[in-house]
């Protein structure tokens, strides 16, 4: 039985509800689930934000949002408003998107500039920054790395999953291996059973971006003899 609980795997598990498509049923069911699972947080889309926070009242679940998202491309001045405005709505953290072209351009300090912006307008929430490692080499990933903890960022993470491509194992360590112990990696994108979010973990993350929060946590209590709580599911590809 892997040396984990499920609490503390629970308390490791940004719930992903971010698929543009989603109507608002759909949405609340994802909510609950997260409620039902006990997970950290939720990361739903900018204007789910509020509605988000009042149907998690009392559950004890965080609500994140994105920025940026999902290509990083938006001005800082827009990300910035965006952050702002997430805030406003009630979320406690935010995961932006580095901008990808700048990065791999070696526009170095223009990425650590928009960084910097984003951690400032959240005024002491978690930001994490997003680099989409699918795009970019290991140079690049290491160096974004870097960069991400020069901007004041809470947290490197690997992937929005909506890049054609998701966390490693390698990717995973290769960035943990790139900042210091103030900030955290995050593995998103193709975390989809527990295997995987226990390797992910191993190799040095801390938070777990998922929409199988109910398939992760199921899979862990049936080990325990357990089952998952009635009517939870998980059908997305996150």
């Amino acid at each position: 039985m892997p040396a984990i609980s499920e609490r503390d795997l629970a308390a490791t598990i940004d719930h992903a509800i971010l698929k543009p498509e989603m109507t608002r049923p759909q949405v609340d069911a994802e909510l609950d689930i997260a409620a039902q699972w006990g997970v950290f947080s939720v990361c739903v889309r900018p204007s789910d934000i509020a509605h988000a926070v009042r149907r998690l009242e009392g559950t004890g679940v965080a609500v994140g949002t994105v920025i940026g998202f999902p290509h990083g491309t938006t001005s800082t001045v827009a990300k910035v408003a965006e952050v702002t405005q997430a805030l406003a709505d009630g979320a406690s953290e935010v995961d932006m998107v580095v901008n990808i072209g700048f990065l791999r351009s070696g526009f170095d300090d223009a990425v650590v500039d928009d960084i910097r912006a984003v951690v400032d307008a959240a005024h002491g929430r978690i930001a994490k920054v997003i680099l989409e490692t699918s795009y970019l080499d290991d140079e690049q990933i290491a160096r974004g790395s870097r960069l991400t903890e020069a901007g004041g960022a809470a947290f490197v993470k690997t992937s929005t999953g909506f890049g054609g491509g998701g966390a490693t194992v390698e990717h995973v360590r290769l960035m943990r291996a790139n900042v210091g112990p103030r900030v955290q990696v995050k593995a998103s994108g193709g975390v989809r059973g527990l295997e995987t979010a226990l390797a992910m973990l191993d190799a040095g993350a801390t938070r777990l971006g998922t929409s199988a929060s109910a398939t992760i946590l199921g899979e862990l209590r049936a080990i325990g003899g357990g089952a998952g709580p009635t009517g939870a599911r998980d059908d997305s590809s996150y």
